[in-house]
């Protein structure tokens, strides 16, 4: 048997996802349903759903703006990890030089 081919990663706009969760919350069908109508993977639809689920407070979790500060903390963070080796690394080097 062939092995099958990835499916290439595709984004879907806020508002899609939205329409998505929303037919999945109005339980006519069901996520593995919605999924396959929609030619998606079921696990991202139910993804999508439990992220809106936090969003509402219908769940725990981090909200989708506290996920997104939380990437870009640990963005900045990585970066002046960064700054700082090359400092210290600078000043081990004029260190050397000056002796």
């Amino acid at each position: 048997m062939g092995k099958k081919k990835p499916r290439p990663r595709r984004s879907f706009t806020p508002e899609f996802k939205a329409e998505i969760v929303e037919l999945c919350q109005r339980g006519d069908r069901s996520v593995g349903q919605v999924a396959k109508d929609f030619d998606l993977t079921e696990t991202a639809v139910r993804q999508w759903v439990r992220q809106a689920e936090v969003n509402n407070g219908q769940r725990d979790g981090l909200t989708s703006s506290e996920r997104e500060e939380l990437a870009a903390l640990r963005r900045e963070n990585r970066r002046l990890r960064q700054d700082v080796d090359v400092l210290k690394r600078a000043t081990a080097f004029f260190v050397r030089e000056t002796r």
